[in-house]
């Protein structure tokens, strides 16, 4: 991640020293399972007292060895006795280091990550609660449709990201998996009990098959769902975006004291953090296609995946991280115009084309699609809602039909459209377990 838009609970987690930091507990994991029988007891304790990790012996060592696993290992094993140090490594290959602390790394930012989207989701429900009762008008393709609850409008977006947090945390259930099944995983040296006793250690379950390397469908799975947090990402900051325009209106962003909007302009409040949001939101769907693509290795196991690996995952940590940090606190510091919003639905009449299309069919025997016309004759030529009213009435009185329509007040609109806000509301509380 550049500086810009690094967390370091994060980069922390992904730094080369964290990166030799996890594979060397996971070689102690699986050495300590094998004391008592081939390795002497205590030889593990015996190493941790001595080591320590020197990221630059260890790229010292890589620039003559060209591997860096062997370089790492060296580097552990030149501060042990010939005795204790025969013993590092033993058994394994280096993809079960590699892929079983990767494994303990993508746990760990997950671990970061989780605490802080439940908070993001915490937030949206509050705003969400706060809105309940504010009516807006609702769009669809871009146009005026019908009034509805700008409560319910965030609520959309709540179950969208509580979804995915269900995905997430199934991931994290299932998904976490450790191997130490050796050269093309068909335990030569090491055993399926020491493999099981390893992941104990280390709190992880065990890869069924690994060939290897632990599948990337595995990673590519978490991308994949990291990508639709993206998309939820971008959906909530274009709606933002949408209703932040000056024509528009009806929402702002956060403007902190001593903000700038632009560096000519001194009236402008622009939507800086939901454009933000769209660009990270890109990035991470940008990263699909290479994660899929890392799922096909050639025979038991390549390493055309590695490399990238090195850029997506600590990169698709860094930005998710960011961009739900980012996104609870432009949430939660959002200004809510209800004035405006309250304003286009008392201006605005044609969404009650809907209602008096229904309350005709109600009261007249006339065949829906002659009602229709009707109604949509009215909306197309009225300016006002006195008007719209009259022509109804008017070209129904042509067809030599006198009926008593109601004229809703605003408190009344607000009832029929949002009068069963409240139970959409408990059914997303009941079905999220909130």
């Amino acid at each position: 991640m550049i500086s810009r838009y690094d967390k370091k609970e994060i980069s922390n987690l992904w730094s080369n020293h964290a990166r030799f930091e996890t594979m060397l507990e996971v070689e102690l994991a699986i050495l300590k399972s094998l004391e008592g029988s081939i390795v002497p007891k205590g030889t593990t304790d015996e190493i941790n007292k001595v080591v320590t990790i020197d990221v630059d012996r260890i790229e010292e060592i890589e620039k003559e060895t060209r591997h860096d696993i062997i370089a790492f290992c060296t580097s552990i094993t030149e501060k042990l006795s010939p005795e204790v140090g025969k013993f590092f490594h033993y058994g394994v290959t280096s993809s079960d280091i590699i892929d079983s602390a990767l494994t303990l790394q993508i746990k760990r930012s997950l671990d970061q990550i989780i605490p802080a989207y439940e908070e993001l989701l915490s937030t949206l429900m509050k705003r969400a609660e706060e809105a309940k009762k504010t009516i807006t008008i609702g769009r669809s393709h871009g146009m005026f449709a019908e009034p509805l609850s700008f409560g319910q409008k965030l609520l959309g977006h709540y179950c969208e990201f509580a979804r995915r947090l269900e995905d997430l945390k199934d991931f994290y259930n299932k998904e976490l998996t450790v191997q130490f099944s050796g050269a093309v995983g068909s335990y030569t040296v090491l055993t399926p009990q020491n493999e099981i006793d390893a992941a104990k250690t280390l709190g992880l379950k065990v890869e069924s098959v690994s060939t290897q390397v632990i599948p990337r469908d595995r990673i590519a799975k978490l991308i994949s769902i990291t990508s639709l947090i993206g998309a939820a990402i971008e959906r909530i900051a274009v709606e933002i975006r949408h209703l932040h325009r000056s024509d528009v209106a009806e929402l702002f962003e956060g403007f902190a004291k001593g903000q700038k909007g632009s560096s000519t302009m001194p009236h402008k409040k622009n939507p800086i953090s939901g454009e933000n949001l769209t660009g990270m939101a890109r990035m991470l769907r940008s990263q699909v296609q290479v994660a899929t693509d890392n799922t096909i290795l050639w025979h038991e196991r390549d390493i055309s995946h590695s490399s990238a690996e090195r850029f997506m995952l600590p990169d698709a940590f860094g930005i998710l991280f960011y961009s739900i940090k980012r996104l609870t606190s432009t949430v939660e510091n959002l200004v809510i115009n209800k004035e405006e919003m309250s304003r286009k639905v008392k201006e605005n009449f044609t969404y009650l084309s809907s209602f008096y299309l229904h309350k005709l069919i109600e009261k007249t025997d006339l065949k829906r699609e002659d009602l229709y016309v009707v109604v949509q004759k009215a909306s197309f030529d009225a300016t006002d809602a006195d008007q719209f009213y009259n022509s109804i009435t008017g070209q129904l009185e042509k067809k030599n039909l006198k009926i008593d329509l109601p004229r809703p007040t605003f408190e009344e609109i607000e009832s029929i459209f949002m009068g069963h806000v409240e139970t959409v509301f408990e059914r997303v509380k009941k079905e999220y377990k909130l």
